[in-house]
Formats: C-alpha cells, sequence, structure tokens
C-alpha cells in the first residue's frame, strides 16, 4: 500500500492501481468525472491510466484549467484527424493558429464544401461517442521514423533525428496515430464539446472558453487577426520556414544570417507603411498602442515615432502608466488584490484633459507615476504641439474608446500590436502565441528586474486574465495590426533561459509548465544573441539595444 494525499485527503493505495481507479472512488459528488481530464503526480503531469507506484501526491487538471484546456484541444485536433482519417484516407489536418478559442486549420487535398464539413463534424461525434481509448504505444525511433517517411512528415523526422531518441512514443485512436508532445486525455469522451465550421480556406475547429467550460463561442472569428496571421504564414513561406525542422536546417547549414536580414526589414517596411498611414491623413493626430504583455510595445513605438519623423512629422509619446490614480483610489479585484488593468486603475478625465490640451496647442506638463511610493508626480518638461504634430498614446485600454471617451473617433488611429507565433512544431503541433509572450517576459524579468521564474510565474496567470478582459475584446478595433513575433526567436530565447528552466525543481508549483517550456525550447538549435539587430523588436528582452527601456 502507498501513502497518496489525493486533492488533499490521505488514502492508501495499493502498487499499480490506476489514477482514474482512485478518481472514480474519491471524486467529490460534486466533480463531473470527465471535466477531470488529466492529473498531476508530484507537480508531474500525467494521464489519467497512471500505474501508482509510490507514496505521492495528486491533483486533479479539470478541463477549465490552463493546462486541462491544453489537453482537451490536443484531444480534439486528434478526433478531427481521425473523422477525417476515416471519411477522407488520402486527406490530411495541418493545425496553423489559434482564432480566439478556435483553432484555423487545413485539410489538405479536400475540397472545403459545407458538405463535406458536415460528414466530418458528424463523424467527430460519432468518435466522441464511441469513447474510444486513446492508447500511447511505445516503439523505437527507426519504426516512427519509417511510419512517418511513409507518410510523407518529413518536418517530424528532422526534429527526432536533431534530438537523437532511440525509442519514442505514438498515440493511438484506433488506427490513426500522432505524435503528440505531452500528456493527452485518455479517451475521446472527455471532449464533448465543439464544433467545427468552414472559415476562409479551411476549418475553424471550436472548444470551450477557457474562462467557461460550458460555452462554445460564436462563430464570429477576428478577422483582422485571421488577416494578419494569413500574411505572416505566406512571409514564411518565402522564407523557406514552416517548422522547427525548417528552422533548425537554417542554423546548422549557417544561412540563419540571411533570415535575420529579411526579416528584420519585413518590420521596419511594416512601420514604415504604418507611419505612411498615419499621416497621410491629417485627421489622425492621436496614435493609440495597445497588446498584451511581452509583445514589444515599447520598441514598436519608438520605431515608429522614427518613421514618422521620416515624414517630417513631430510627436509626443504620453505612456498610460503614468496615469495611473493614486494607490489608495486603486480598485481591488476580487482577492483583494489591487487590480492594476482595470480602467478604473486609470485617471480618465485627466488623460482626456491633458490630449485635448495638447491638440489646442496648449503647453502642458505631463504625470510621472512613482511605482514606488504610488502617488503622482509630474515632470519638469513641458509639452506643446504644433498644429500637425501627432501623440502616441500606449497602455492597456489603448483601443477602448471609453479610455479617450473626449476624442472625436476620425482623430483616433489604433495599432494592435502582438507576437502572433506561425512557426509550428510540425503539421498538427503548434507553438502557443502566449507561450512566445511569456517566455519574452521570463527573459526580462530575469534580465532587468532581477525576479525569478517563478515570481513570473506567479503573476503571469493575473496577466493573462486581464488581457482576455481588458485587451482582446477590443482588438478588431485596431485601424492595423502588427506582429511583432520573428521566426528565430525560439533559438535566441533558447540560449539565454534553457538552463534555467532547467533548473526549477519537481517540487515546485510552476515545475510543469516550466518544464513544458524546457521541451519546446529543447527541439531547437541555439542561437546567439550577437547575430540579432540592435534595433530588433527582441532587444527589448535580450538587452544591448539602441532604443532606452
Amino acid at each position: 500500500m502507498y501513502k497518496v494525499n489525493l486533492m488533499d485527503d490521505e488514502i492508501g493505495v495499493e502498487q499499480g492501481r490506476k489514477v482514474i481507479d482512485e478518481i472514480k472512488k474519491y471524486a467529490d459528488e460534486d466533480d463531473d468525472i470527465k471535466n477531470i481530464i488529466a492529473c498531476k503526480v508530484n507537480q508531474r503531469i500525467k494521464s489519467l491510466y497512471y500505474e501508482i507506484q509510490e507514496d505521492c501526491s495528486i491533483k486533479y487538471i479539470y478541463t477549465n484549467s490552463p493546462e486541462g484546456m491544453r489537453l482537451y484541444v490536443k484531444g480534439l485536433v486528434f478526433i478531427l484527424m481521425k473523422a477525417v482519417d476515416d471519411l477522407y484516407p488520402e486527406c490530411k489536418v495541418e493545425v496553423n493558429y489559434a482564432l480566439g478559442d478556435a483553432l484555423f486549420c487545413k485539410i489538405n487535398n479536400l475540397d472545403i464544401i459545407d458538405e463535406n464539413i458536415v460528414k466530418i463534424r458528424k463523424r467527430m461525434k460519432e468518435i466522441i461517442d464511441e469513447d474510444i481509448p486513446i492508447v500511447k504505444r511505445k516503439l523505437s525511433a527507426q519504426e516512427v521514423k519509417d511510419i512517418y517517411m511513409a507518410e510523407g512528415y518529413d518536418e517530424k523526422l528532422g526534429i527526432i533525428n536533431e534530438k537523437g531518441h532511440t525509442a519514442l512514443s505514438l498515440y493511438y485512436l484506433e488506427e490513426t496515430h500522432g505524435y503528440f508532445y505531452g500528456k493527452m486525455p485518455i479517451s475521446t469522451s472527455y471532449m464533448k464539446k465543439y464544433d467545427l465550421k468552414k472559415y476562409e480556406y479551411g476549418v475553424v475547429l471550436m472548444y470551450p472558453s477557457k474562462n467557461n467550460s460550458n460555452i462554445i463561442l460564436s462563430s464570429n472569428m477576428p478577422k483582422k487577426l485571421y488577416n494578419t496571421f494569413f500574411e505572416y504564414e505566406d512571409f514564411y513561406k518565402t522564407l523557406g520556414i514552416k517548422n522547427i525542422a525548417d528552422l533548425n536546417k537554417y542554423i546548422k547549414d549557417g544561412e540563419i544570417g540571411n533570415v535575420i536580414r529579411i526579416s528584420e526589414a519585413m518590420h521596419e517596411k511594416k512601420i514604415a507603411n504604418i507611419a505612411d498611414r498615419i499621416v497621410k491623413d491629417a485627421n489622425h493626430q492621436v496614435v493609440l498602442i495597445a497588446g498584451p504583455s511581452s509583445s514589444g510595445k515599447t520598441t514598436f513605438a519608438q520605431r515608429l515615432g522614427i518613421q514618422l519623423a521620416v515624414n517630417k512629422t513631430k510627436y509626443v509619446t504620453i505612456s498610460m502608466d503614468n496615469y495611473f490614480v493614486d494607490r489608495e483610489y486603486t480598485p481591488l479585484d476580487e482577492n483583494g488584490d489591487y487590480d492594476f488593468e482595470s480602467l478604473k486603475a486609470v485617471d480618465v478625465e485627466l488623460l482626456n484633459k491633458n490630449i485635448n490640451s495638447l491638440l489646442n496647442g496648449e503647453t502642458i506638463k505631463l504625470p510621472l507615476f512613482d511605482f514606488k511610493t504610488g502617488v503622482r508626480q509630474y515632470s519638469e518638461k513641458e509639452y506643446k504641439l504644433d498644429k500637425n504634430d501627432i501623440i502616441i498614446l500606449e497602455g492597456i485600454h489603448a483601443l477602448n474608446d471609453e479610455l479617450t471617451y473626449t476624442i472625436p473617433i476620425e482623430k483616433k488611429f489604433k495599432i494592435f500590436v502582438s507576437a502572433l507565433t506561425v512557426l509550428n512544431v510540425d503539421t498538427f503541433n503548434r507553438i502557443s502565441t502566449s507561450d512566445s509572450r511569456l517566455i519574452r517576459r521570463i527573459i526580462r524579468d530575469s534580465l532587468f528586474r532581477n525576479y525569478p521564474i517563478e515570481g513570473t510565474m506567479l503573476r503571469w496567470e493575473s496577466v493573462r486574465k486581464g488581457e482576455d478582459k481588458y485587451i482582446f475584446p477590443y482588438q478588431e478595433n485596431a485601424d492595423v495590426m502588427f506582429n511583432t513575433a520573428l521566426p528565430y526567436e525560439f533559438a535566441l530565447f533558447k540560449e539565454l533561459i534553457e538552463k534555467e528552466l532547467k533548473k526549477i525543481p519537481d517540487t515546485s508549483d510552476y515545475y510543469s509548465e516550466t518544464n513544458r517550456l524546457y521541451t519546446l525550447l529543447e527541439m531547437f538549435l541555439p542561437l546567439e544573441s550577437g547575430v540579432i539587430p540592435v534595433n530588433s523588436i527582441l532587444r527589448e528582452f535580450i538587452g544591448d539595444g539602441c532604443f532606452y527601456r
């Protein structure tokens, strides 16, 4: 018998018992067993089929948690793959990118017509209702290579060869198989809520909102976000980079320098084009920049200012952070903590007064918020705009018209900035855009704020909640979207953070997440920071850039 702490209850468990058996015995009556999609055994994510072989602590992973939803989506992708295999064996599913709580996928060699989508959706429901086990099988690396060579998945062969595996595990849904990274649900019946719809030249696979497991979001897809992803996907194709194996080949062959130069030039050209659009319309006097954490907004704003100067246009930059109300007036969240992400944490009246004063040609002093004392101060410098000068305002609420409610809409030009990762692991394993931003933030916090990794992870969930509430609902309001992601940044970050991620002990509450990021970075060949230009967006996170932080 082993001593097991199961959700803080001490129980005795016989050797070899599976976690799913204990959950069925001890889960609370309020728990729907199918909402427990996996578990953590001593902070390591395990399948519910895991056999208990030691004294341990076990925590449930629910589908509505970030980790649980990640497993849920992988399971849905597998079900979609099987449905397509069963109906159209000559066709293959390709997972591209996330559009809100949905994945945009292509189904190669299939006519994307309503009739075919209806058949696939129906077959998915049948697979879910049949409660088919998702089985993990261990094979030799050569066996896996032979399978993927026959199926034409060259990008998988590249990563397998780089990592030098002698044995690998494939997941099987009857005859359909896939090389998925990390754990999977134990059967198809765990993914009951989904939808599949035709969208553009592919399909969107929709799943429950991470904030409410009972809701499938509407089919109103974010069109501007999709167009931005599509544009960058096309650019990456021009570079010849679609997945990690392609990038690793450039690094191995010593040809990554040209990829870097072209990618950075593309960023500069797009920023120049945005500046041209702004000055082309004389009404545009207030440029509003918003985006989630670690998107590179600060560097983008400074590079945009340079391009405005090239257009002989002067500007004043205003940071929304300097308009926080004094700490004693800051609203509290549901946990009683300061809610700095709320619009009520901002002195909206003063911000609007200052913007209107500048637009009217008045001379003013801008506030400076002292984060140590939590009290507003004022700059000694005076600011005044001439007739055609521009205000650049950067901040979390910039795309929400309530922030600048007194400014006429025709005077505003709105820009959404984010790191929208187009590079994927392989055909059906994507890299999350939030992972890109999280790794950026970990590196910046470590290098410039003396924050430990676990400190960054502790705050990340709160940051993500604020983004979901205050940023993403307004992203489609933007006049233009700018993608700060660069194809080689994970290879660069590997050098800077991989060893530190490895140091996180398996007793840490954040072990499973940091280990997942380590496993992701492990797939990349390293890239030294010296090859990155001093004006790159990435310099905001790794340092030694030409802009002041």
